[in-house]
């Protein structure tokens, strides 16, 4: 059988989280006595691991960047216990999910910024537990764009690089989809612009998740 493999990044492409992201940024600047970074500038870091999307965000205070991880961390806990800042699935990701999984032919991984112990709440929460055959996440990884956390999908679940498609919202997705030698599939619904994403070498950008199977075809069709 010809195995294909679809890699998802989550924040921002399966799950609109910036109201959690925007909320934990702030909580984690307030308790440091710091000013805290304009939206765009703090989504348009989402993707990165926590301690590099804070050593670009103050790189004038990189030695913070520890403190200010765990700060963060608290803080995203803390308001998902809450019950606040909800981080709601995409319109279609469901559907889209479902049907990709129950294929023979087609295994599905992620590769998030996100900790581990963020990303084991929301396949609890969403009952993915027997979606993904490979989870790759920033506890064990460099950050995105280096392309550690593709090549262990591959390595895990055997597919060719040919032969996987990297799904993602953020230029560092794309870029880190390239280094690993896959299909960079981009989404227009998340955190960076069209032209970034094109520019750091998505083959398409997908602007609705119903549209997500076709574009997966053709990406197979002419890998």
């Amino acid at each position: 059988m010809d195995l294909k493999l679809v890699i998802f990044d989550v924040d921002g492409t399966l799950v609109d989280s910036q109201a959690h992201i925007l909320a934990s940024m702030k909580g984690a600047f307030e308790a440091h006595g710091m000013a805290v970074p304009p939206r765009e500038a703090v989504l348009g870091i989402v993707g990165l691991s926590l301690p590099e999307a804070f050593a670009r965000l103050v790189p004038e205070r990189a030695e913070l960047a520890g403190r200010l991880t765990e700060a963060y961390k608290d803080t995203f806990a803390g308001l998902r216990m809450s019950g606040e800042g909800a981080s709601p699935l995409y319109p279609g990701a469901a559907e889209v999910l479902a049907g990709l999984a129950a294929r023979d032919d087609v295994l599905l991984g992620v590769a998030t910024g996100k900790s581990k112990r963020g990303l084991d709440h929301l396949i609890e929460l969403h009952g993915w537990a027997r979606v993904f055959q490979t989870v790759q996440v920033a506890d064990f990884h460099p950050s995105k764009p280096h392309p550690s956390m593709v090549q262990a999908c591959l390595a895990e679940t055997g597919v060719e690089a040919g032969r996987a498609v990297m799904v993602g919202d953020t230029s560092f997705d794309m870029e880190m989809a390239r280094a690993g030698s896959v299909t960079a599939l981009a989404v227009g619904w998340g955190y960076h612009p069209e032209d970034a994403l094109v520019q750091a070498g998505a083959v398409r950008v997908v602007e609705r998740f119903v549209d997500m199977p076709a574009a997966l075809e053709e990406c197979w069709a002419f890998a």
